[in-house]
């Protein structure tokens, strides 16, 4: 019996064997691939870092004109990115990703490499052969003149590199959130942010490469209305024509002459025809005639050919197009270029030139007119003597410039159709956009003849239903609050045209541009249905406008309710640039 319990121990221990060596070979299997997967996940973290690194390198040294370096930079983001997709599509990465959950920060590492070696390969390295053009300092040579040779030269690879880009970006934007691993999620929102910048940069360049060789008189001199917008009087596209230049461009080199002010600029008497639409909506306000309404619409290429044509009828001279920018861009560019000094050594600097140009200069002159146009123009030669003197733009001044467009605040228009039609399409066209997308443009327009919309603020809210019909109702609510304390303002400031209301009252013209299409149904004033000013369509857009009358302190509340199509893309709601920066919010489900 002993050796027969023996034998079954041994027959029991002898069973175990297999099973615990095929379990052993299990777990160095597994202890295997986790290492694997360990050396993997550890080699596409890092390889990502190092290109991530070398890319933001990359991007600095074309800026800086540093091609060797750009070039250099751009080698080590592509080989790092091909250790980092290496690793990403290795049979334990690949296992690993596809593991409901546990698996999902993979799958966005595998994303996120893919994007980054198509920034690398795609975009940067064949960016790095346009260096040249993208620095501004290789582009202007002496006395200010811009090598448009180089810009043109420069045109199919900047086409190339930025659709890459365009197309990287949105697929960034497609990158899985993962389920867990905030560092993973880091890296996914600092890639978006990373591609979208460089996106823009290769955009604005290849459109400056389309633009500026044609615009800088490469093929014969053009001639310009710039024009100097104030911001204290709101009109459309920003604020009241102040004063107004000539750039006069020619071979890549730029000029302004014939500086002055407003009351130098004649009533048309042989105005633009501008259409029916514009003229059944605008023509009460004698837009085309006087200078004071010109740009009372927010569609900047109808304010530059009415500048143009007044020019045109004054003087018999045709421009090529208009240019516009206000105080605020200035103050943007003199934190880039340093202070201007004007002859009785008074330094206008980024920090005061807002509050000198839009308010201190009225009390400082009184009601001496005249004086105060004379020092306003003698602050804007001295601004446009020092960007135009002929030194190397640098990246601080290219920032500011851009700044300055991204809000609005430089405005470009070209009577060329094929210029136009590009410039439409960027911030700087400001333009009513020929889209159906969702939309609500909230405008201002002075109508107290004062300067009061310095001390405006704006709240503008833009809320519709879900997408479950044809169409959908929508609300759209602007705010706008008079801060001023009117003691001490002169009466060419703080008076209106209405002598019962209280010294300091903004008085304002208040319009909605709705999406195209769309019916406003109804409008209110503070809750109360309000009486429309001014309605009509312009570009397809509805328009309707109410009056408000805001004592000093107070508020007043503008709503329209809407009925508009349910159509797909993003909803926008363009900021008019006046000096505030408005509260905005958007509550508008997207459709399709």
């Amino acid at each position: 019996m002993a050796n027969s319990s023996t034998d079954v121990r041994g027959s029991r221990s002898g069973k175990k064997r297999p099973i615990l060596a095929t379990v052993g070979v299990l777990l160095v299997l597994v202890i295997a691939f986790l290492a694997w997967l360990g050396y993997e996940a550890y080699t596409a973290q890092s390889s990502l870092t190092a290109t991530r690194d070398s890319a933001n390198q990359a991007k600095d040294a074309l800026l800086d004109g540093d091609a060797a370096g750009a070039e250099a930079a751009a080698a080590r983001a592509s080989d790092s990115a091909e250790d980092a997709l290496s690793a990403t599509t290795s049979i334990p990465f690949s296992i690993a990703k596809a593991v409901p959950f546990l698996g999902s920060p993979l799958k966005s590492v595998a994303q996120i490499t893919d994007v980054v070696h198509g920034l690398a390969v795609d975009v940067l390295a064949p960016a790095s052969a346009a260096g040249a053009s993208l620095n501004p300092s290789s582009l202007v040579e002496g006395g200010g003149k811009v090598d448009t040779a180089a810009l043109r030269d420069a045109q199919p690879v900047l086409e190339q590199t930025s659709a890459a880009a365009e197309q990287l970006s949105d697929r960034a934007q497609q990158v899985d959130e993962p389920a867990f691993l905030g560092v993973v999620d880091e890296a996914r929102t600092s890639l978006i942010d990373q591609t979208h910048d460089l996106a823009s940069l290769l955009t604005n360049t290849h459109i400056a490469s389309q633009l500026l060789p044609s615009m800088l008189g490469d093929n014969g001199p053009r001639n310009y209305f710039l024009a100097f917008q104030t911001n204290a009087e709101a009109r459309g596209t920003g604020g009241l024509l102040g004063g107004y230049g000539i750039v006069r461009a020619e071979n890549g080199t730029v000029r302004v002459d014939t500086l002055g002010s407003n009351n130098e600029l004649e009533f048309a008497k042989e105005p633009i025809d501008l259409g029916p639409e514009y003229n059944a909506l605008w023509a009460p306000r004698n837009t085309t005639i006087d200078f004071r309404n010109s740009n009372a619409s927010p569609h900047f290429p109808y304010a530059a050919q009415i500048w143009s044509s007044m020019w045109t009828e004054q003087t018999g001279e045709v421009l090529n197009g208009a240019v516009a920018t206000d105080p605020i861009a200035l103050s943007y560019i003199l934190g880039a270029t340093g202070p201007i000094t004007l002859a009785d050594g008074e330094q206008i600097t980024a920090d005061n030139v807002v509050e000198i140009t839009l308010s201190t200069a009225y009390s400082r002159f009184g009601d001496d007119q005249l004086a105060r146009k004379a020092y306003l123009q003698e602050i804007a030669a001295a601004a446009v003597q020092k960007m135009t003197r002929g030194t190397a733009p640098t990246r601080a001044l290219l920032d500011a410039v851009g700044r300055a467009g991204s809000e609005g605040r430089i405005s470009i228009y070209s009577a060329d159709p094929a210029e136009q039609a590009i410039l439409a399409g960027t911030k700087v066209g400001h333009t009513l956009p020929d889209s159906p997308a969702p939309y609500a443009n909230v405008v201002v327009n002075n109508a107290g003849g004062n300067k009061l919309d310095y001390y405006l603020t704006r709240d503008i809210t833009y809320s519709a239903e879900s997408c479950t019909a044809g169409t959908r109702k929508s609300t759209v609510k602007a705010t706008l609050t008079n801060n001023v304390d009117p003691t001490g303002l002169t009466p060419y400031v703080a008076s209106t045209f209405q002598t019962t209301v209280p010294f300091g009252t903004n008085e304002s013209i208040v319009y909605l541009y709705g999406t195209q299409g769309a019916k406003i149904t109804s409008m209110k004033v503070n809750g109360i249905s309000g009486f429309s000013i001014q309605s009509g369509t312009e570009l397809g857009r509805p328009v309707q406008a109410a009056y408000l009358t805001i004592p000093p302190g107070q508020s007043q509340t503008v709503t329209w309710e809407l009925e508009e199509p349910s159509a797909p893309g993003e909803a926008t709601v363009p900021v008019q640039p006046l000096v505030d920066q408005p509260t905005i919010e958007i509550d508008v489900p997207q459709c399709g």
